[in-house]
């Protein structure tokens, strides 16, 4: 079996959630899978050592423009000219017309959903990236031999939406095993000075993606700072200045600018050492299909917050502290809880630690692997009738 992946993002320098997800996927095929043959589509980027080298594993490097149509014309022509029996789209779109059968993750459809904050806020980059989703996506799902997706909300979101029968499948993300709990006082000084980390903070992955409730969080951070008497600080990672000053503006609270830290692009593998410092790992995101940074912040062993809402309490469990992510004071209650009760901080962590032990990206490619068999068989028994 030639199964053909789709990585067009994977050789850029700055990856996020979804680029993520393919690399892992990649990986661990590698170390599980000796027999089938690979190929991974990638668009040229500075990043081109990002995907080790294996004997089955073919890299093709596609040129073909923007987005749209590297997807739509230079992928399914690649596909078919190298002899894929399978083409795995990982990244919420796909290919309408594709000769090879298609396998697609639909990671959310957050952007079909009719939800006011979503469609009104976010950059203009965001708002055309879900117009093309919004017209690619349907005919893409419809002709897929399977949608695989990462919860079991977000299946049942889909399914209800889009009325999927049993070609809909959920395959949980994973969290990298470099995500654990960082001792090591040297590696914990290098990002200390590498990222200027101050000493009491509390960690928050947002970005200008409406979802992820930024407003609401600098809210929270805002109050509670009136409230303690220890000069803690908020990490923000990759985010513009004049993006925060705004929301800061509109919330009414410019005055802990001085009380937040950018620390700019974090590559992957530093976060560890980061997380590992913070006093509390904020994620109380309005909407997530899965909410990868969950598990990593539990795995590295520090007390998180989280939202009540869409697939994070299936993610999460009990091993977290669960808010409304629309109530600011309940996340300020929040990190006070946790910052003032010991044993219910070291209860979080330690239970944060066994439950992301449950969720590893070797289990997800042995899922998508079971997937292609079941694929490929139904190709082939097509064929034969």
């Amino acid at each position: 079996m030639k199964i053909g992946i789709e990585g067009q993002r994977l050789y850029r320098k700055k990856k996020h959630g979804m680029d993520m997800v393919a690399l892992e996927l990649i990986k661990n095929l590698q170390n599980i899978d000796k027999e089938n043959e690979y190929v991974i589509f990638v668009k040229p980027d500075v990043d081109n050592t990002c995907i080790p080298s294996s004997k089955n594993f073919k890299i093709v490097e596609l040129g073909g423009g923007p987005y749209p149509t590297w997807e739509q014309f230079a992928l399914p022509k690649a596909a078919k000219a190298e002899g894929c029996d399978i083409l795995h789209c990982t990244s919420n779109t796909g290919p309408v017309k594709s000769s090879v059968p298609l396998v697609t993750i639909l990671h959310d459809i957050i952007y079909l959903e009719s939800v006011s904050i979503f469609k009104k806020a976010g950059t203009w980059y965001q708002k055309l990236g879900n117009m093309y989703r919004r017209w690619i996506v349907p005919p893409v799902v419809r002709k897929s031999k399977r949608v695989a997706t990462v919860s079991n909300f977000e299946k049942d979101r889909i399914k209800n939406f889009m009325k999927l029968g049993d070609n809909l499948v959920a395959i949980h993300n994973g969290v990298g095993d470099h995500f654990k709990q960082i001792s090591d006082p040297e590696l914990l000084t290098q990002a200390k000075k590498k990222y200027n980390l101050p000493d009491h903070f509390l960690f928050f992955l947002g970005n200008t993606d409406p979802k992820k409730n930024t407003p609401n969080v600098l809210k929270a951070f805002a109050n509670f700072k009136k409230q303690s008497s220890v000069d803690y600080k908020l990490v923000m990672l990759d985010y513009e200045e004049n993006a925060l000053r705004k929301i800061l503006s509109d919330i009414g609270h410019p005055e802990i600018r001085k009380d937040i830290h950018l620390t700019g692009y974090v590559i992957n593998t530093d976060l560890p050492a980061i997380i590992s410092q913070c006093d509390v790992f904020l994620y109380p995101s309005l909407r997530e299909s899965f909410g990868i940074p969950i598990l990593e912040g539990m795995a590295c062993g520090v007390p998180v917050i989280t939202s009540n809402t869409s697939s994070m309490p299936e993610i999460a469990g009990n091993a977290a502290l669960i808010v409304d992510p629309n109530n600011s004071s309940e996340i300020t209650n929040g990190i006070v809880k946790i910052l003032e009760d010991e044993k219910y901080r070291k209860e979080l962590c330690q239970k944060g630690i066994e439950r992301a032990k449950l969720f590893s990206w070797k289990n997800m490619a042995k899922e998508y692997l079971k997937l292609y068999h079941e694929v490929y068989d139904e190709i082939n028994a097509s064929k034969m009738n």
